[in-house]
Formats: structure tokens, sequence, C-alpha cells
């Protein structure tokens, strides 16, 4: 049996001792110097060899597990449970919420970043307080962290900001930090940055099918509200702004009812995959035709919407996870807006 592989602690190092614990494991791991199969160090042979506590090594083995890179056996110990390839860097992707919307923009980074570098992908689901406990276990223990930054108070507003979280961002060192999908004037441009800029963006988009549009009476925004993952409320000031300026009647629902008083001559735009369907639904029960007796205008673009020839008002989801991927690779830190379009399916 040859001897066991020791695990390296820098004590004068201000990165956390777990994740130091974590660090040398996976690199002992991605040199070949631990197998799959291989038995590692106890708890207590690692607390007892470099005066730890025994939480302190059990949250480094614990976030292994989770990683499952290590497993435990019961009366046994831990083993390596598989086999890493080497990467040239590591990034922590930090999404608010899991939707199709967010992996295309995860997928088009992870592809584009390519083979050599690994992405962890965590989901903080709005809460400030979570991502702010992320990012402290984290510390130091990626090449580069990518934030996309939504937060919801207690009554479940939107926020685009928080004092808490922009203190932690800026302890993270400006080349290693990218901004996606939403703009945080705090940061000061210090940081690359791709972003939607809500409120212009619609605007922008429904002034372009202000052609389409102006055939309709009434435009009708469905705007979920007190939702776990809230939108942004730039989305409803800018649909207002743009009705006000161009004397659209408009009004404001919170989701599609069961029986609504539908009429001909309105236009819908939706947000929620679920009051597009429920609206489609009601639509032809009672006959009413897409584009010809309601207008339909849909929130961000999927491949089902194109398939059912539904108008959409949507950034480009792909070109913003390429667009950060190739920052981190030219060591950019631009600031820059992702397109936005109007695409007309014949809805309107």
């Amino acid at each position: 049996m040859r001897d066991r592989i020791p695990v390296r602690i820098n004590n004068n190092s201000r990165i956390p001792k777990y994740l130091q614990i974590v660090s040398s494991i996976i690199e002992d791991i991605e040199n070949g110097r631990l197998k799959v199969g291989e038995r590692i160090p106890s708890i207590n042979e690692i607390s007892e060899e470099h005066y730890l506590s025994r939480d302190t090594v059990e949250k480094a083995y614990n976030q292994l597990k989770e990683r499952k890179i290590i497993q435990s056996v019961k009366g046994k110990g831990y083993y390596v449970a598989k086999t890493l390839l080497p990467t040239h860097s590591t990034v922590l992707f930090l999404m608010n919420k899991l939707s199709s919307y967010k992996l295309k923009i995860f997928n088009a980074f992870v592809n584009s970043m390519g083979t050599n570098t690994q992405v962890d992908l965590n989901v903080y689901h709005c809460d400030p307080q979570f991502l702010l406990n992320i990012l402290e276990e984290n510390t130091g223990a990626y090449d580069y962290y990518v934030v996309m930054p939504h937060f919801k108070d207690k009554a479940l507003v939107h926020q685009n900001s928080n004092k808490e979280v922009v203190e932690a961002l800026k302890k993270i060192p400006q080349d290693k930090l990218v901004m996606m999908d939403n703009y945080m004037p705090e940061m000061e441009n210090l940081v690359a940055s791709v972003y939607q800029d809500f409120r212009n963006d619609i605007y922008e988009a429904l002034k372009e099918g202000l052609p389409r549009l102006q055939q309709y009476d009434k435009l009708i925004l469905v705007y979920p509200q007190k939702v776990l993952h809230p939108y942004p409320l730039e989305i409803l000031k800018g649909i207002q702004e743009f009705c006000t300026d161009y004397n659209f009647d408009y009004e404001v629902l919170e989701t599609i009812y069961p029986d609504m008083d539908l009429q001909a001559k309105d236009v819908f735009i939706t947000i929620e995959e679920m009051d597009l369907v429920n609206l489609i639904k009601q639509m032809r029960d009672k006959g009413l035709e897409p584009g010809k007796d309601i207008g339909v205008i849909s929130y961000n673009d999927t491949p089902l919407k194109d398939l059912l020839g539904i108008t959409v008002v949507s950034t480009d989801f792909k070109a913003m996870g390429e667009t950060a991927a190739y920052m981190i690779q030219k060591k950019k830190k631009e600031v820059v807006k992702n397109v936005f379009r109007f695409i007309n399916r014949g809805s309107v």
C-alpha cells in the first residue's frame, strides 16, 4: 500500500482552510496523484495533522460530496468518486433563478468557454442573503465569478440592487468578476458587464412594432406581481411610457384570469409562459385568431414560440452568454448592452 497523499494547507493564506482542503484534494485528483476508488484521509486525520476543528474539515468534505467528487462508505471512510480532467480555469456562475431563458445564457457561456474550463452553477432565487452566503463560502475558490444581479424584498418586489451585495462584490478582484443580465450602476463600470436595459429595450422594441400595434385599440400587459422570482419593474415602466407617448389605452393585469372578457382589437403582452398558454387557449375556445382579432406578444423568445408563430420582444440570450465568455477569455472589462429585438411572426 503506497504512502498517503498529504493534504496541503498554507496557514499564512487568507483563503479559508476548508477551501484549501477542497482545492488540495481536487488538484491531486486532476494530477493523477489520487485515483478513483482510492481512500483519502479521514476527518480526524486531517483535523489532528493540521490542528483544525472537525467542523472545518467536515465542511470541506461535505462540499466535495455535494459535487460528487468523493463518497463516504459507512465504517470505512472517504474515497475518490470520479476522475477530474485538469482545467485551466474555474468559474462560479451565480444565477438568480432557473428558467429556460437563463439556462440558454448559461449553456451558451459554457460552450463558449470550452472544455478546459470548469463552470459551477449556483442558484440563489433572488434572495440577497442567500447570494451573500454563497459568495462568502466561495471567496478565493474560483478564478472567475459571473453574477446575474436580481433581488427581491420582503414584499416580493423586484430590486435592481442590494447594498450588502454590492459591498461583497467589490471585494472580488475587478478582473475576476463579470455582471450579466441586469446593470448595477453601483459597480461604477469597474467590471465587465453585459446587460439588458429593461425599460428602454421594451420601449424601443414596441416602437419598432408600432405600425402593427396601431391597428389595435387597447394594449394589455399581463405583469405578474407577488411571485417567487419577481420581474423588473422597468419592464412595466417602459410599456407605460410607450403607451403614454403614443396615446395607447392600456391596462395592467396580474394574470390571465379564467373566462376573460376578450374583445377584438385588444393586444396582449404576456411575460409568463402559463399566461400565454391560457390566453391562446381562451382565444381558441372563443374562435378568436391571433393577429387578426386579438394581438399577442410574448416577452422572451423560445423555440416553441417560434414554432407557434408568436410575435416576441426579446433579448438574444445566446449572444449574452457568448459575450460574457469572450470578456473572460480576452480579459476585457467592457460594459455592453445586449441586443433586444421585436420579432414579428404574425400574431399582431
